[in-house]
C-alpha cells in the first residue's frame, strides 16, 4: 500500500499529564516502539487486575490511581473497565464512571470535574482509516464539566460535550454539544436547552407540611 501520505505518531508513551491536541493525529499501529509495546501490555495487566479487585478496598483505590494518576479528588470509575492506552486519559474532581466503560483514547479524553458518566457509556477518540486500516486516526473526546452522559450512550472522536449538558441513553454523538443543551438519539439532536437553576424559597421551619425527603424546589 502507498503511505506517503501517512504522517506517523512515535512517541514515549509519558506518564505524565498530557495536553490534548486538537487535530486529528494518525499512528499506525503496525510501528509501535517496543516501549510502547511494553506500555500498553502493562496497562492491561493492570485493567485486569482493576477488574479483578474488590471495590471500596485500599488495593481498589491504589490501582485506580495507578491508572488515572492525575485524577481529581472525590472522583472513583467502577468496574469492569475496558480501556485502551489509559494513559491518555484526564479525569477531574467529583467525576462518577459507572460500570462497564468503554475508553478506546488514542486521541485523548478529557472528563472534567462534576461529570457523570453511565453504565456501559463508550468513549471513543479513535477510528480506522477507510483504506489502511492499521492506521488509526485519532481526535480528543472532551466531557465538560458536570455534564451527564446517559447509559449505553457512544461519543464519537473529536466530539466536545459542553458544561452542564446531558446526552440521553442509548444516543450516538457525533457532533459537538453545546453547553447546558439536551440531545439524544442516534445520531444525537438537540431537544432543548437546560432553563437556569429556580431561586428556590427559603423553607419555613414552621410550616407542618414539609414532605420529608424533598428540597423547596421538590427534588
Amino acid at each position: 500500500m502507498n503511505t506517503c501520505c501517512v504522517t506517523i505518531l512515535v512517541c514515549i508513551y509519558p506518564k505524565k499529564e498530557i495536553s490534548i491536541n486538537m487535530e486529528e493525529v494518525r499512528i499506525d499501529v503496525t510501528k509501535q516502539s517496543a516501549e510502547e509495546l511494553a506500555l500498553a501490555n502493562e496497562q492491561s495487566q493492570l485493567i485486569f487486575k482493576f477488574n479483578h479487585t474488590m471495590p471500596g478496598t485500599v488495593e481498589y483505590a491504589d490501582i485506580m490511581r495507578q491508572l488515572f494518576p492525575s485524577m481529581g479528588d472525590g472522583s472513583i470509575v467502577n468496574t469492569p473497565l475496558t480501556a485502551i492506552r489509559v494513559h491518555m486519559v484526564k479525569i477531574g474532581k467529583n467525576v462518577v464512571v459507572m460500570p462497564g466503560c468503554l475508553m478506546m483514547s488514542a486521541g485523548g479524553i478529557t472528563i472534567e470535574d462534576g461529570a457523570m458518566i453511565a453504565a456501559n457509556v463508550q468513549l471513543i477518540s479513535n477510528n480506522h482509516d477507510l483504506y489502511e486500516r492499521q492506521i488509526i486516526t485519532c481526535k480528543p473526546v472532551h466531557i465538560g464539566k458536570n455534564v451527564w452522559v446517559g447509559a449505553g450512550a457512544t461519543i464519537l472522536p473529536g466530539v466536545t460535550i459542553g458544561d452542564n449538558a446531558v446526552v440521553g441513553a442509548g444516543s450516538v454523538v457525533t457532533k459537538d454539544v453545546p453547553a447546558d443543551t439536551i440531545v439524544a438519539g442516534s445520531p444525537a439532536k438537540f431537544i432543548k436547552r437546560i432553563p437556569p437553576r429556580p431561586d428556590c424559597a427559603a423553607i419555613n421551619e414552621d410550616a407542618t407540611d414539609i414532605q420529608l425527603g424533598l428540597d423547596c424546589c421538590g427534588d
